[in-house]
C-alpha cells in the first residue's frame, strides 16, 4: 500500500504562486510515476503534471510554462511549483503515485488540497 499526503494548498491572488507537496509513505524510489491532477467544481479531472521514475516529465497545455513538478528522493516528496496563477487554476489538486507491475498500474491517490484563485 501507498498512501499519499498532500500540503500547500490556499487561497492566493492572480499573478502569485503556491507550492504543493505530496509526500509518499514508502520510498519513491518504488514509485513509477508521480502525477498532479485537478478537478473544479462541475468539470472533469484533468492531469496537470506527470513525472516518471527516469525523469520523463509531461504537463497539461494549460499550465505549461507557469508549473513546475519535480520528485525529491531525499525528502520522498514529490512537489507542484505553480507560478502566475490564473483564476482557472482553481480546483482541488490530487497527488497520484503509479507503481506498474505484472503488465498492470496500481494507482493510489491523495485525498486533495484546494488551492483557489481570486482575480
Amino acid at each position: 500500500q501507498v498512501q499519499l499526503v498532500e500540503s500547500g494548498g490556499g487561497s492566493v491572488q492572480a499573478g502569485g504562486t503556491l507550492r504543493l507537496s505530496c509526500l509518499v509513505s514508502r520510498s519513491i524510489f518504488s514509485i513509477d510515476a508521480m502525477a498532479w491532477y485537478r478537478q473544479a467544481p462541475g468539470k472533469e479531472r484533468e492531469l496537470v503534471a506527470s513525472v516518471t521514475s527516469s525523469g520523463s516529465i509531461n504537463y497539461g497545455d494549460s499550465v505549461k510554462g507557469r508549473f513546475t513538478i519535480s520528485r525529491d528522493s531525499a525528502k520522498n516528496t514529490a512537489d507542484l511549483q505553480m507560478n502566475n496563477l490564473k483564476s482557472e487554476d482553481t480546483a482541488v489538486y490530487y497527488c497520484k503515485a503509479s507503481r506498474l507491475r505484472f503488465g498492470g498500474s496500481y494507482d493510489y491517490w491523495g485525498q486533495g488540497t484546494q488551492v483557489t484563485v481570486s482575480s
